[in-house]
């Protein structure tokens, strides 16, 4: 699940079992059009034409994962760079700029021989053959089952990487918050032909996600606000919302955790609807410089939008600080998810 709406990440399409991944049309509306600052008639895929001025400008976000998901499964294999690029015929920097998301030129004939050195299944090796095939852009529509296969979860890699989250989500809990029996429900109406055994898995594979930011060691920080109609909308029946709720309420005690409810009494803060949306930032280095550009992700029913541009960046940064100065604060938040949960049971 992304964390907004790719809360239905693994309940669309489910999640690969690899051995290193903890695991809209593109908008509903007119994304990043707020009333404080807006662009008549502009959308956020369109709102930079320009150069980005960043170091490394034919990094895009599929070359990077593409490059991350190689040195993973290299690494796995026991390979160093060296070792790796000799059976590859290269010199050990052509592995490595391909490593980094910085090749220039990606053959997919290339990309499947380095599968088959490091024992990468077929059904990933499509994937990341897909991954190759992307064309160098910094807005990126991907289409389930457009070159990389349907259950090929490219967000999943992503936000393992992520050492901060933004988030809006209007409809469902974010994947990285929910209970296992609100990931049940949800599963369930997703894939209602799933055996027990099936439906165990893809809720195990959801709660791993959430290792990110629930481990002991650098655990990532989550800044959300819901819709209180996430708070409304049942999902199974009411012992499940008024557990997934009180879930919710001690989850934002978290130190690295922020969870702000957006009451119906705000209104529409940005005029438009941006639809459920992740700002995702990947830490800095010893420079104070970012690692990877942060990417704005916007899960579809057919396929996911993702953006990096900085143009693009910065209206949905705005968005999500409009959208907070309107929400109740954290407090008064937590209060308000403990109060539902009541309602639920009582």
């Amino acid at each position: 699940m992304g964390f907004t709406a790719n809360s239905q990440h693994d309940i669309q399409r489910g999640v690969q079992d690899s051995p290193d991944w903890t695991n809209p049309p593109p908008q509903r509306g007119m994304a990043g059009v707020t009333v404080c600052d807006r662009r008549s008639g502009a959308v956020a895929a369109n709102a930079s034409n320009g150069t980005e001025g960043q170091a490394g400008v034919s990094s895009t976000l599929p070359r990077r994962q593409l490059g991350r998901y190689l040195r993973d499964w290299r690494t796995q294999a026991g390979l160093t760079i060296a070792e790796a690029a000799r059976l590859m015929e290269w010199g050990a920097s052509t592995l490595q700029r391909l490593e980094k998301g910085q090749a220039d030129r990606i053959r997919t004939i290339d990309i499947h021989e380095l599968c088959r050195i490091y024992g990468i299944p077929d059904d990933l090796a499509e994937g990341f053959a897909g991954l190759a095939q992307q064309a160098a852009v910094k807005s990126w529509w991907h289409a389930y089952g457009d070159l990389i296969p349907e259950n090929f979860d490219i967000y999943v890699g992503l936000e393992a990487s992520a050492q901060r989250l933004r988030a809006y989500q209007s409809e469902l809990v974010p994947g990285l918050l929910q209970t296992a029996e609100y990931a049940r429900a949800l599963n369930h109406l997703g894939f209602p032909q799933d055996s027990v055994d099936e439906l165990d898995r893809r809720v195990a594979l959801r709660l791993q996600r959430q290792a990110l930011i629930t481990r002991k060691h650098s655990p990532a920080e989550i800044d959300v606000v819901l819709h209180e109609s996430v708070l409304r909308s049942v999902v199974g029946d009411a012992k499940v919302m008024a557990a997934q709720l009180r879930h919710l309420a001690d989850a934002s005690t978290r130190s690295n955790v922020a969870l702000r409810i957006l009451p119906f009494a705000a209104g529409v803060p940005l005029g438009v609807s941006t639809g459920p949306f992740t700002v995702l930032e990947f830490g800095t280095d010893s420079k104070g410089q970012p690692v990877e550009p942060p990417v704005v992700y916007a899960e579809g029913f057919t396929g996911d939008l993702y953006l990096e541009r900085r143009a693009d960046v910065r209206r949905y940064d705005r968005a999500h600080e409009c959208l907070q100065r309107h929400a109740l604060d954290i407090q008064p938040s937590r209060h308000l998810l403990r109060q539902v949960a009541k309602e639920y049971v009582a």
